[in-house]
């Protein structure tokens, strides 16, 4: 039904580990994220740039994305450690 889908998947699979795979999937997802924020933020900046809340907003923003990607990839947020329980 699907056959290049099948076959990218196969090829991917073939030799390594499912986490192999995992970490590819989650590398594509995170370009995807970074594309579509740095468009929101040049947007956000445009068209709102006399928003006092946008620029604490979006610093706000790319540093807890930037801790949840680092746990999704790698596993660790250490420099999260002193605040979360």
């Amino acid at each position: 039904m699907f056959p290049l889908p099948m076959k990218i998947f196969s090829f991917l699979m073939s030799g390594s580990s499912m986490g192999t795979f995992v970490t590819w999937a989650f590398y594509i997802i995170f370009a995807f994220w970074v594309l579509y924020t740095l468009v929101a933020i040049y947007h956000w900046l445009k068209y709102s740039h006399a928003s006092l809340i946008a620029i604490p907003s979006i610093i706000v923003h790319l540093a807890i994305s930037f801790a949840l990607i680092s746990y999704a990839l790698f596993g660790n947020a250490s420099f999260l450690s002193s605040i979360l329980p």
